[in-house]
């Protein structure tokens, strides 16, 4: 997570990377950024088990041809969709700034963003 105190560290980017076949995340797996790409094949993360602060943000960005992500996370949890894909995002969780946010960049082809809650 990244720390919203003054101390500042430098942040893991974890990458993950497949020809055929998706990615499964969770909390133990993750750190602040994580980077995973497939030719076909999405990311299923869950989150529901990880704290993340208030004003902090985690970042997954991922790449494949065909595939989408599917997040879950706590309901209290903002998240933010940013890439280019055919497929569209389901999100009814807070829109609102501040609070604890998880990033995704969804970069491909086919494959929408789903979130459950």
């Amino acid at each position: 997570m990244t720390k919203t105190s003054g101390e500042q560290r430098p942040s893991r980017t974890d990458i993950k990377v497949s020809l055929i076949g998706g990615h499964r995340l969770d909390g133990a797996t993750l750190h602040e950024r994580t980077l995973t790409a497939s030719l076909i094949g999405g990311a299923d993360i869950d989150l529901t088990d990880v704290d993340i602060p208030d004003g902090a943000e985690l970042r997954v960005t991922k790449l494949s041809l065909i595939g989408g992500v599917r997040l879950r996370v706590r309901p209290e949890v903002r998240v933010e969709v940013h890439g280019i894909r055919l497929g569209g995002v389901r999100d009814e969780g807070p829109s609102a700034p501040g609070g604890p946010t998880v990033r995704i960049d969804a970069w491909g082809l086919i494959g929408g963003v789903s979130v459950r809650r």
